[in-house]
C-alpha cells in the first residue's frame, strides 16, 4: 500500500511539473505584446508614462533585440505610446490595506499592465530596422555561479538559498519573452558538477543535465560580489550555431544582471548580434 501511494505522488509531481512547463512556454509566446510597469496612483499623466516605458519593454521584447533600450529614436514613440495600446489594467499593491491620510488612491503603488496591437508594433520595428522574433525560442537552461566572499554556490531549481536568484531570473526571463529552467541540486551531484569547476564544463553536458525539462541550449553565468563597486562582476556565455559568445557586466545587482544576461542571450539566439559588441 505505502509503495502504491509513493508511486502515486511521484505520478502527480511528474504530472504537475508537465503542466508547469507546457503553461509557461505558452506563457512566453502569448506575452510577447504584453509588459508591466510600477506607476504611482491611476491618473493619465502616470499612466501614459507608464505606457512608454513599457511600449520599449514590448519592441526589445518582440524583436529580441537589448540595444533598443537606448536608442534615442525611441523618443518619439514613447510620446504617443497611447496611440498603440489595445489594452490595459491595474493591480493594487497595497490591495486590502487600508487607505492612509492624504494617500487615497492617488499615491498608492499599482503594477500597470499593458497590451499592445500586435500588428502596431510590428510596424515600429519595421520602421527601427528590425523583425520581429516569431521563430520558436529556445528554452535556456541556465547554470549560474554565485560567490560573495568564501560562500560558493550554484543557483538550482530547489535550493532555499537560491530562492531570491530564482526568482529573479523569472522576471527577468518573462521580460524578454524567454522560458528558462534550472537544473536541481541532485542533477548537479549526480553529474559531479560543481560551483568552483562550471566554467570548466563544456555546455554541452551543461545542456544535458537539464534536457528532460525542456532546455535546449545552456547559458553559463558567472557573478562574483565586488566591495569596491558595490555590485557583481559577472561573466555570460552562450554557444550558439558553433559559435560561442562571452559578455561581462560589471557593478550592477543580481536582478540586474540576470536582465542583462537573458537579454543579450535573446540577442544572440534572435539573431541581433553579440552581447560583448552592444553599446
Amino acid at each position: 500500500m505505502a509503495a502504491l501511494l509513493e508511486t502515486g505522488r511521484n505520478f502527480i509531481a511528474i504530472l504537475a511539473a508537465a503542466v508547469i512547463c507546457c503553461s509557461s512556454a505558452a506563457a512566453a509566446e502569448d506575452n510577447l505584446y504584453r509588459a508591466q510597469t510600477v506607476v504611482t496612483g491611476q491618473l493619465e499623466p502616470n499612466r501614459i508614462l507608464g505606457f512608454g516605458t513599457c511600449l520599449v519593454d514590448v519592441l526589445i521584447k518582440v524583436s529580441g533585440q537589448p540595444e533598443l533600450a537606448g536608442d534615442g529614436r525611441l523618443a518619439a514613440y514613447k510620446a504617443k505610446a497611447k496611440e498603440f495600446v489595445s489594452n490595459f489594467s491595474y493591480h493594487d499593491q497595497f490591495a486590502g490595506k487600508p487607505h492612509r491620510d492624504e494617500q487615497g488612491t492617488r499615491d498608492r503603488p499599482y503594477d500597470l499592465t499593458v497590451e499592445f496591437d500586435g500588428k502596431q508594433v510590428d510596424g515600429i520595428l519595421g520602421e527601427l530596422g528590425l523583425k520581429p522574433w516569431t521563430s520558436q525560442r529556445p528554452v535556456l537552461g541556465v547554470f549560474v555561479e554565485m560567490r560573495q566572499g568564501a560562500k560558493d554556490y550554484i543557483v538550482t531549481s530547489d535550493g532555499t538559498e537560491s530562492d531570491l536568484q530564482r526568482d529573479a531570473l523569472a522576471a527577468a526571463a518573462d521580460k524578454r519573452g524567454m522560458r528558462v529552467v534550472l537544473p536541481s541540486a541532485a542533477e548537479l551531484a549526480a553529474s559531479n558538477i560543481t560551483a568552483a569547476e562550471l566554467s570548466t564544463v563544456p555546455t554541452a553536458k551543461l545542456t544535458s543535465v537539464v534536457v528532460p525539462q525542456g532546455g535546449q541550449t545552456a547559458l553559463v553565468g558567472r557573478l562574483v560580489w565586488n566591495d569596491k563597486e558595490f555590485g557583481w562582476a559577472t561573466q555570460w556565455q552562450i554557444d550558439w550555431r558553433r559559435k560561442s559568445y562571452k559578455w561581462q557586466v560589471r557593478g550592477v545587482s543580481f536582478d540586474e544582471a540576470f536582465r542583462r544576461a537573458i537579454g543579450g542571450a535573446a540577442q544572440v539566439l534572435s539573431g541581433n548580434g553579440d552581447p560583448a559588441r552592444s553599446k
